[in-house]
């Protein structure tokens, strides 16, 4: 094991962190190689540079004047487009990214949490929260209406056993009950779970009191003893569209509920800055008893992780969401339109539902939030009624686990949207009944 590695380890031992490293955690580190080397230089060779194997003149990058064109004169220098990203993402990124953090859910102000850590995209955090703290063979507690991409990371890419409970309740709303029985039912010391609000795909927030018992319902997990990793899918953050919603992420609570809690959040600019394309997602970590060196050192490993992945992530885009957030005239304006955009189709889409409640081949999962809604098909297959919907009515539907038909109506214009349900439902009768 490299020595930097084992380093990083003796600084993560006495913290939570360090049992849930994977063996892929435990071998990473940021090596002191060209990336950090040249970091040094930056600072430190006034007179040649020779560090980086990137192109300038005059001390910017060489560029395609057809692609530098399309930018605005005077608001980019080039190497704020076509340079390499630092390793962890642009500084001044990372640092709005957390005072935004903090705004949009006020329960973090005043506790300590890592610095944001730019990453490819929310599934890239993801994705490397499964790296670095999951091994083969451990398991992993989900809800059992989650996002396909779930089993390609965490089952077929690392091996580990979902642990799935169902993810509503007798009384409709999110399975607490169900969520602890099954962080208990984990064999070993340690538990992880992943919790995605608003879910994806049934479009459910809990409600705040809700939060407030799953926070509760997994600190007295935490009690007994066993350590529990809390991973928050935060990718449809902010599209809260009722009062006694939840407003706030997991991390949120989570980030100092307890020394037996460890809690990771994953959060990106895909929806919250409506930037679906540039792919600029976050990972942020925290605990009760986490230090500034806890934290250091997994800022480290995780920086080490991107370097030997994607090296580093997109430097254009994050640029852009820079100079929105720091200068954008209708910065607050746009995203204030497509939350109201949003809210105005959840309403349209909930009242068309509500014509249906009496039939009952297909039922409406609860839904308050997000981009989606979605039917329990009782056994019936989702596939031979989303393949029913495309070849005789043209209409695109998503069929998730084969028994739940997922709607994304946040792709379909208002206007549309009560037909696009009535269609659902007709659809449905004319093959099942």
């Amino acid at each position: 094991m490299n020595i930097l590695a084992e380093e990083l380890n003796r600084t993560l031992s006495d913290s939570i962190a360090y049992g849930f490293l994977s063996p892929t955690g435990r071998r990473m580190y940021f090596p002191k190689g060209i990336v950090a080397q040249s970091d040094e230089a930056k600072e430190k060779a006034k007179k040649f540079n020779a560090t980086v194997g990137l192109a300038t003149k005059n001390g910017e990058p060489f560029f395609l004047r057809d692609i530098w064109s399309s930018f605005k004169d005077g608001v980019f220098k080039p190497s704020q487009i076509f340079s390499y990203a630092p390793g962890g993402g642009d500084k001044k990124l990372r640092a709005l990214w957390r005072d935004s953090m903090i705004e949009k859910n006020p329960a973090l102000k005043g506790k300590k949490f890592s610095l944001p850590i730019v990453t490819g995209g929310l599934t890239h955090a993801i994705s490397m929260t499964a790296r670095l703290f999951v091994a083969e063979g451990d398991e992993i507690v989900c809800p059992d209406l989650f996002w396909d991409n779930y089993d390609l990371i965490f089952r077929d890419l690392i091996g580990a056993e979902p642990v799935l409970f169902p993810f509503y309740g007798s009384d409709g709303g999110f399975n607490i009950e169900g969520m602890k029985k099954a962080l208990l039912s984990v064999k070993g010391e340690r538990a992880r779970i992943i919790l995605n609000f608003p879910n994806n795909p049934t479009g459910y927030t809990p409600s705040k009191e809700e939060a407030e018992k799953i926070v509760e319902a997994v600190v007295e997990v935490a009690d007994t003893g066993k350590k529990v990793l809390v991973l928050s899918d935060d990718a449809y953050f902010g599209l809260f569209f009722e009062e006694e919603t939840e407003k706030e992420s997991p991390f949120s609570y989570f980030a100092d509920a307890h020394e037996n809690i460890f809690a990771v959040k994953g959060d990106a600019a895909t929806k919250e800055e409506m930037v679906w394309g540039f792919r600029v997602g976050f990972i942020t970590y925290a605990s009760k008893g986490f230090t500034d060196a806890h934290l250091d050192a997994l800022t480290k490993k995780t920086l080490g992780l991107i370097r030997c992945t994607v090296s580093n992530c997109d430097r254009p885009g994050q640029s852009l969401i820079v100079e929105a957030m720091e200068h954008g005239i209708h910065y607050n304006e746009d995203k204030a339109a497509v939350y109201s955009e949003m809210k105005k189709r959840y309403e349209i889409v909930r009242n068309a539902v509500k014509k249906h409640e009496n039939e009952t081949l297909l039922t409406p999962y609860a839904f308050n939030s997000g981009y989606f809604m979605a039917f329990d098909t009782h056994g019936r297959s989702a596939e031979e009624l989303r393949t029913y919907l495309l070849d005789k009515y043209q209409i695109g539907v998503i069929n998730i686990m084969g028994g739940t038909l997922r709607l994304a109506y946040c792709s379909v214009e208002p206007e549309g949207l009560e037909e696009l349900v009535d269609t659902v439902y007709k659809a449905a009768g004319e093959i099942w009944n």
